[in-house]
């Protein structure tokens, strides 16, 4: 055994050391109480040992039966959370895999599409889960249906450990569809201007036929004009799938200012105001 578990054999047994030293071995610093009775035998001493590590600051608990390791150099720092990403991943799938992605506000930061700190981690799975907040960050869950779980990729959040989050194109449809969720709809505009070069025309309109939310369509085509993304060919599609009802640019401001009929919106948010984001 590494030299570092001494102090937990000393401490507190050597079923913690153990169990440690084995959830270490396995890259599981963040862990459920299933795998705590596997490691240890059975569910009672896992139960017991668990109970005495939380009591002297070697684990924390982040929900019920899923707990977090403190690093040992933090000198056993009860407020510490780590990588909240990857407390994410472990909130909505642990070791089962269950089907998720780190979406909206999330994915904007993570795409480096904002430069306000993130307090809020934004989770996107069929699951309907209540929000929590775990030393002082909240983690949102959103409802996503089984069959709008596309436009997900991994990305690795440090040297030994990736999370599933929506892509480019499905994050920013993501916050044409949920702008709150994103810091607002003109946090989204950035985002546009920001990756204009990067954001692949046919992917990002291919993914909003598949969403099929009419006012996301609206919002996607006049961003992109706007922002001179893809071509006039691009535009004109999303033209076709529009019907004569009107929507606001964005869904959270009062119902004010002009419409374009080009793309059935009601613009209460000034174009100037968006084509000045591409200064910033």
């Amino acid at each position: 055994m590494h030299k570092k578990y001494d102090t937990f054999s000393k401490t507190l047994g050597p079923l913690a050391a153990r169990l440690i030293a084995t959830l270490y071995s396995k890259n599981r610093p963040i862990f459920n109480f299933q795998e705590a009775a596997k490691i240890l035998g059975e569910r009672a001493s896992a139960s017991k040992v668990l109970s005495q590590m939380i009591n002297n600051g070697v684990v924390i608990r982040l929900k019920s039966e899923t707990f977090r390791i403190i690093p040992f150099e933090l000198g056993f720092e009860r407020e510490y959370l780590g990588n909240p990403y990857l407390v994410a991943r472990e909130l909505i799938s642990g070791k089962s895999k269950k089907e998720y992605y780190l979406s909206h506000g999330s994915a904007f930061n993570l795409h480096q599409m904002v430069t306000q700190p993130q307090l809020t981690v934004y989770i996107s799975s069929p699951q309907m889960i209540r929000p929590c907040i775990i030393q002082g960050t909240e983690f949102r869950f959103i409802y996503c249906k089984t069959k709008n779980l596309f436009g997900v990729t991994e990305m690795w959040v440090d040297k030994n450990e990736k999370i599933h989050i929506s892509d480019l194109e499905r994050t920013l449809l993501d916050g044409l569809k949920q702008p709150h969720y994103c810091g607002g709809f003109s946090e989204v505009a950035k985002g546009f201007s920001i990756k204009h070069q990067e954001i692949e025309p046919q992917k990002i309109i291919d993914y909003a036929i598949k969403l099929n939310v009419g006012a996301v369509n609206r919002r996607l085509g006049y961003i992109m004009e706007l922002y001179n993304i893809g071509s006039r060919i691009h535009w004109e599609f999303l033209q076709t799938t529009l019907t004569s009802t009107y929507q606001l640019l964005d869904p959270e401001l009062p119902t004010e200012g002009r419409y374009i009929a080009k793309w059935r919106l009601r613009l209460n948010i000034p174009q100037e105001e968006l084509l000045a984001l591409r200064g910033t």
